[in-house]
This record gives C-alpha cells, sequence and structure tokens, in this order.
C-alpha cells in the first residue's frame, strides 16, 4: 500500500460542478488543491442550461461544502413544475411542487458553477491549462502532463473532466459510445414577450411531448430564457449531405421529421433564435469499472456516463464532496480511494442501468404513439460537455 505526505499534492482535472465542490470541501478543511481547466476563463462559453439539484444527492454535496443555502437563494422552485404533451398538444399531465417543497429546486448552470467558483480561494482554477494525459509513477505518486508538454507530480489526480475524460485512459480502455439518440438544441430569449405560445407551453419549468421515438423538451432558465431540445431515436449521421450551419436546412430537415405534430409545437422549430446545435448522445459502458491506479481516480461523467435523467450533475457533485471526505477522513490515499470508489462504482451502476431503461422507455425502437411516459420523469441535463455531447 502506497502512502503519502501528510499534505498530499492534489490535482483536479476538470472545473465543472463536480471537480469544484470537490475542490471546496478540500480547501474547507484545510488541504491545498489545483484544478486545471481547459476554458480559458469562465465566461469563454455558455455552461448549457437548467439543473434540477436534488436534496438526497446534489444538495447533500452542496451542504457538506457549505453552499447549500446560497443555493437555494438563487434556485427556482417554482422550476419544479413539468407539463407533458402528446404530439397533438394535448395536456396529458400536469405536475406541480407544494408550497415550500425544495426537494429539486432548478438552477442555471452558469449560476451554479459561478457560485462554486466564488467559493474557492483565489488561484485554484488555472485556466487555460488542458490536460494531455496522467502517467502513474513508482510509490503512488502520477504525474500529470499539460497539454503544452509540461508535466507535473501530484499525490493524487482526479478526473473530473467530462465524458472524453483525458484521465480515463489510466484506468481504462472504456470509451463512450453513441446511445442511438440524438438531441438537437435551439434557443429563445425573452420568451414572455416575443415568444408568448412558448412561454404557455413550457410554464415556470420543463415540458415535454413525445410520439413513438421522437421528443420535444422545453426548459426554462432565468431571465426569460427558455432552451429546446428535439430528441430522436436514429443514426448518428441523421443529417448526412446536411450542412449544419445552414439553419433553414436543418430545420427543414426537422419540421420533416415532425410532420404531423401540432402547429403550435412545430413553432418550437419555427421560430427559434439563432441555429441548431447537434448533440448526439454518449454512454459509457454499464458497469464501467477499473482495477485501482495508486493516486487516480475519476468522478462524474468521466467515471459513468449516462443518458441524461435528471441525474448526472447531481451524481457528480455527489461523488465530488464524498471524494474530497473521503480524503480528509483517511491517512493514506490509496485508504481514501478504498472508501469512496467503493460506494460511488456501485451506486454509478444502479443509475447507470435505470437512465439505459427510461431512455428505452422514451424512445423505443418503434414509431408508435402508445409509448407512455415513465413514472420517474426525465430532466434533460445536457451541456456541450456532457454525455450528450460531440467528441471534440
Amino acid at each position: 500500500m502506497s502512502t503519502t505526505p501528510t499534505t498530499p499534492r492534489i490535482a483536479i482535472v476538470g472545473a465543472g460542478p463536480g471537480g469544484l465542490v470537490c475542490a471546496r470541501v478540500l480547501q474547507q478543511h484545510g488541504l491545498p488543491v489545483t484544478v486545471f481547466e481547459r476554458e480559458t476563463d469562465p465566461d469563454s462559453r455558455s455552461q448549457g442550461g437548467t439543473l434540477d439539484i436534488h436534496e438526497d444527492t446534489g444538495q447533500v454535496a452542496l451542504r457538506a461544502a457549505g453552499l447549500l443555502d446560497r443555493f437555494l437563494a438563487l434556485s427556482r422552485p417554482e422550476g419544479q413544475e413539468w407539463r407533458m404533451y402528446d404530439r397533438h398538444a394535448t395536456l396529458i399531465r400536469h405536475d406541480r411542487a407544494g408550497e415550500g417543497d425544495l426537494s429539486r429546486p432548478e438552477i442555471d448552470r452558469g449560476r451554479l458553477r459561478a457560485l462554486l467558483l466564488d467559493s474557492l480561494a483565489p488561484g485554484t482554477v488555472r485556466w487555460g491549462h488542458p490536460v494531455e494525459s496522467v502517467t502513474p509513477l513508482a510509490h503512488g505518486a502520477v504525474r500529470l502532463h499539460h497539454h503544452d508538454g509540461t508535466a507535473e507530480d501530484f499525490d493524487l489526480v482526479v478526473g473530473a473532466d467530462g465524458a472524453w475524460s483525458r484521465v480515463r485512459p489510466a484506468l481504462s480502455d472504456a470509451q463512450p459510445a453513441y446511445a442511438g439518440v440524438t438531441m438537437v438544441e435551439a434557443l429563445f430569449d425573452d420568451v414572455d414577450d416575443r415568444h408568448p405560445g412558448i412561454a404557455r407551453l413550457v410554464g415556470h419549468g420543463t415540458m415535454s411531448a413525445k410520439a413513438g421515438r421522437r421528443s420535444l423538451f422545453l426548459q426554462r432558465n432565468s431571465n426569460g430564457h427558455v432552451r429546446a431540445y428535439f430528441s430522436f431515436r436514429g443514426p448518428q449521421d441523421w443529417h448526412a449531405g446536411l450542412d449544419l450551419a445552414d439553419t433553414e436546412a436543418v430545420r427543414a430537415r426537422l419540421l420533416a421529421q415532425y410532420r404531423g405534430w401540432h402547429e403550435s409545437l412545430l413553432d418550437v422549430l419555427r421560430d427559434n433564435e439563432g441555429g441548431f446545435t447537434n448533440r448526439p448522445m454518449f454512454v459509457l459502458p454499464v458497469p464501467h469499472t477499473w482495477q485501482r491506479v495508486p493516486g487516480i481516480t475519476l468522478l462524474g461523467d468521466a467515471a459513468h456516463l449516462m443518458p441524461p435523467a435528471g441525474v448526472g450533475a447531481n451524481l457528480a457533485l455527489l461523488d465530488g464532496a464524498e471524494l474530497a471526505q473521503a480524503v480528509i477522513g483517511h491517512r493514506t490515499v490509496d485508504e481514501a480511494l478504498d472508501a469512496y470508489e467503493s460506494v460511488m462504482l456501485p451506486r454509478a451502476v444502479d443509475n447507470a442501468q435505470t437512465a439505459q431503461q427510461m431512455l428505452a422507455t422514451l424512445m423505443p425502437d418503434t414509431d408508435s404513439d402508445e409509448a407512455a411516459f415513465p413514472d420517474t420523469l426525465w430532466p434533460v441535463d445536457t451541456v456541450p460537455d456532457s454525455g450528450s455531447a460531440q467528441a471534440s
């Protein structure tokens, strides 16, 4: 068994929610940590849509980080509303949170990330530092190789770098595979004034409609912003012969796919602001496990990339907090990773299997309108570096 110094040298690769909450909990307990992030600054790209943060996972992590009250002040409890329609725009189910219900309040991804970043010591995140790979060394140390050819040694390297993790190959040969479902994203601004029909459909939270292998989701974000996701089962190259930058051509292709849907739903395709973003969905094998490599572990999508069933970000947050607590509570890094992975890996398998079952229910191989919505709702939590993203 390897041993570590009293204060281990810790690197986290990836400044997503899981990596940042891990860094926050470590710093709360006096452990220094460095987060390496490919993005050049916190505002270099949009962080994606909204997240429902669950009281038994994501909120547990935020409480451990001492940030739960600040999160609740920023969150949108009214965003827990969910409306479900058929393709004829007939409302078939309408769920609303009760008074004081904080079981799954929504928050924009960008606001959650800003909350976590603001909680860290200045200089914790090294922006514009993409990691190329990691290499195990003798005595449990790990060498982290930067994209610019430089390298640094650590006692613990945490891969929190999402679907296309650069840390994962040190533990596993697994690669994300196309799940057979693609999402195409569209955006709307100032919906209450400029798109009142969409505002009526989505309400305060999320709206979904489905028929056979095709679904539509609308998610209300803050400040009158709505994201739409057209989801369908089919080949990854569904757009063959189509220039994805040609907005009108993509619109025409999608309108053909959704032919027969109610005009109010097709208006979501007709009226979006700007273009469309193609997001094929990728998943890791289930189960995804690995033999222990001293000083290296994974969290979030890097460890358990699964269909977006509303649990991905929540599990990443919980992974990050529990990993930090394991490091704090154990004498060596090896002991900490034993404790962390013995809980995280079985939990990930259970959630990934459930997410796969939900995907099969929502996106069947047949094109019948009779497939029902599952009792457990399916919040879309896709972002550019999540399981629905394309390989870069």
